[in-house]
């Protein structure tokens, strides 16, 4: 009755309904962490962001990692921007989409050791190769206050660290590159600067980071799950039709035929 099953596209068929719940099931966990990991970072920025600044000495240092509980932790610095070894980073985007560069200048704390700034968005208005107008933040010793951020690495932001650049731009942000490049102390990860407000609105501070939306993760796992669910029904209807109409050949070949009308 179901000796059909033993047939080569059978077996394959099975074989491949087999792999395919597991696989399935495999990628609903994977959408499920992505999901849990969406809601944890969210979390963990709201609480930054909700927080009472701290000197920025206290969250990071030089050669040290962003941990994940300090990401967006609101900090403070005192120092000078040192415009002179300013850089920026290309191919930026604003909140309306235009493409642009960040402004990566360094500061100098008072103990000398130097914090990294993104100080915000400026527009690629000429050539790529020529390094773009920027606008003087306020001179002298001021207090800045900008949420704390991991260095950049392709692995997480998906651009690629391009080499042979022109002068004073780079594409990811990177203490340990800079503090290579300055020849100083450079405290770990960088800061996107929130205070004091640039006249004229230039640079364009980065606005906050979106901690609301938790994305169609959840969404995605229970889908994977119901095709995962789907399958084993599936092959179970293929095999009944396939017996079913099996069945119906084999009474159709072993009844008698018609005979002609008026023989």
């Amino acid at each position: 009755m179901y000796r059909f099953l033993l047939s080569r596209q059978w077996v394959i068929l099975t074989l491949v309904a087999l792999a395919l719940i597991p696989t399935m099931i495999e990628l609903g966990f994977w959408q499920l962490h992505r999901h849990e990991h969406k809601v944890a970072l969210n979390k963990v920025i709201s609480d930054s962001l909700a927080a009472k600044p701290v000197p920025v000495e206290t969250a990071t240092a030089p050669g040290r990692q962003i941990r994940d509980d300090d990401l967006y932790r609101r900090v403070t610095a005192k120092g000078h921007f040192d415009t002179a070894r300013e850089e920026v980073v290309r191919r930026r985007t604003n909140a309306d989409g235009a493409i642009g560069y960040h402004v990566l200048t360094p500061f100098v704390l008072d103990d000398g050791r130097v914090l990294m700034v993104n100080r915000g968005w400026v527009p690629a208005d000429g050539a790529q190769t020529a390094f773009p107008k920027i606008p003087a933040p306020a001179p002298g010793e001021i207090t800045v206050t900008g949420r704390l951020m991991a260095d950049q690495t392709t692995a997480d932001s998906g651009i690629k660290n391009v080499r042979g650049l022109p002068d004073r731009q780079v594409m990811l942000i990177s203490s340990g590159q800079e503090a290579r490049r300055l020849g100083k102390e450079v405290l770990g990860g960088y800061v996107e600067q929130t205070a004091p407000a640039p006249k004229g609105d230039s640079p364009e501070l980065i606005p906050d980071p979106e901690h609301s939306d938790i994305g169609p993760h959840m969404a995605y796992a229970i889908q994977w799950w119901l095709f995962s669910a789907g399958v084993p029904v599936g092959w179970v209807v293929l095999v009944r039709r396939e017996r079913r109409d099996r069945a119906e050949a084999a009474v159709a070949e072993t009844s008698p035929q018609a005979e002609p009308a008026g023989v």
